[in-house]
């Protein structure tokens, strides 16, 4: 059963701007089926995971493009980055929009030769694997703190309880664990483990041990949500701090994690310079963890860092399927004052808390003052052009309908987003 992806609409502008068509993104997050799903019926679609195609491909590029003409789809194009000086003289020769879409499981290598060759040639469409409202079959919309979008969206969307959103994140967002229903999750995970450090890590990343990798992982899953400290976790894993920084970005690269970097002003000054980790698929999280089912998740002490990597994952989703690059920060101070996220748009900070409870409570927005210096930096002993407008907030939440706090700040039920 195909699951109609929120990127499509991206995908069919790109199509009619760019002669080349990216789709990056993990593996098996349906790339290839948005794609072929999409495509007319004189497109020819090939693979590069089939090694005798690759072989052609990397051999002989010239031969290969005789072969596959466009308009075509070529799937896997990190195994052979030989293809793309070859694909960059076509479009120039040809100069006709949406000749050639390529997917890669990987960006390592693949975004640096892409952007070298093809420059100014392709559009980029990041996809992760399902957001709630493909999965529930609702219109997907890049998230927004306003009322009047939250109130509109109400009318369309169903209402989940605290077990259906945790049955949700301990289940993740692969589209197989959705299309079919005979899928053992333990099993989908473990293969899936195994094919990334067979194929992605060994073969692309160079990296000589797998399973140091595997437990590099494992330590990384446990501090989904947190502020990353390098030192610590290279101590844990028994891996030197620059190897954690580089296996990091390599997790990075390969859309497993996010890293959020922190919002920086120069009106405030104790802001501290750490990441924020967000693992992007809360199903392997909990897999690696190795939780067993959502009620123990749901009661165990990591609860409320799931429930944040959850809620940051789909904001982060409705960015990347409009092919948006989200603006997505977060506040830490040496005070110890956090804000989950901030989305700077236009000039404007929207400041979002996380909350696993169904009535947080005013407190909830305590660390929003925080900002002010941002609104009168002039009052703080800084340049008047650096003054930004803080926005509306929104409380993301178990709530059952969407409230006002105050006049500038909203619970937000975690079913709307």
């Amino acid at each position: 059963m195909y699951i109609k992806r929120a990127a499509e609409d991206a995908v069919k502008r790109i199509i009619q701007t760019f002669p080349v068509l990216l789709v990056t993104g993990p593996r098996q997050v349906g790339k290839s089926t948005m794609l072929q799903n999409l495509a007319e019926s004189n497109r020819k679609i090939v693979t590069l995971d089939d090694p005798d195609v690759r072989y052609l491909a990397k051999n002989d590029p010239a031969l290969f493009m005789q072969r596959y003409t466009a308009p075509v789809l070529i799937d896997e194009i990190q195994y052979a980055p030989e293809l793309l000086p070859y694909i960059k003289m076509e479009v120039d020769r040809n100069k006709k929009n949406g000749e050639y879409w390529l997917t890669g499981s990987q960006a390592f290598h693949l975004m640096k030769d892409v952007s070298e060759s093809l420059a100014g040639r392709v559009g980029i469409v990041n996809l992760l694997g399902l957001s709630n409202s493909e999965i529930s079959g609702v219109t997907s919309e890049v998230f927004s703190t306003d009322p009047k979008q939250l109130l509109r969206r109400i009318e369309t969307t169903k209402k989940q309880g605290l077990n259906e959103i945790f049955e949700r994140i301990f289940k993740g967002s692969m589209p197989r664990l959705y299309a079919e229903e005979n899928v053992d999750w333990e099993t989908y995970y473990r293969s899936y483990v195994d094919t990334y450090l067979q194929r992605d890590i060994r073969d692309l990343t160079q990296v000589a041990n797998e399973m140091s990798f595997y437990h590099f992982m494992t330590v990384v899953a446990a501090r989904t949500g947190k502020p990353v400290v390098y030192e610590e976790i290279a101590s844990e894993s028994g891996i030197s701090a620059p190897t954690a920084k580089k296996w990091l970005s390599i997790l990075v690269s390969s859309h497993i994690i996010a890293m959020v970097q922190p919002y920086h002003n120069n009106v405030l000054k104790r802001v501290t310079k750490m990441p924020l980790l967000h693992f992007l698929d809360t199903g392997l999280c909990a897999y690696l963890l190795k939780w067993g089912n959502p009620q123990a998740l749901e009661k165990g002490p990591m609860a409320g860092a799931f429930f944040e990597s959850y809620v940051f994952s789909e904001i982060y989703k409705s960015f990347l399927n409009a092919a948006k690059e989200p603006p997505i920060y977060y506040y830490r101070d040496k005070d110890k004052k956090e804000i989950d996220l901030l989305i700077l748009e236009n000039g404007i900070l929207y400041p979002i808390e996380i909350k696993k409870a169904a009535s947080p409570g005013k407190t909830a927005i305590k660390h929003f003052d925080v900002l002010k210096p941002v609104t009168e930096p002039e009052k703080f002993g800084s340049l008047a052009q650096l003054k930004i407008e803080v926005g509306t907030g929104s409380v993301i939440c178990m709530a059952n309908d969407l409230l006002p706090i105050n006049e500038k700040n909203w619970y937000v039920p975690v079913w709307l987003i």
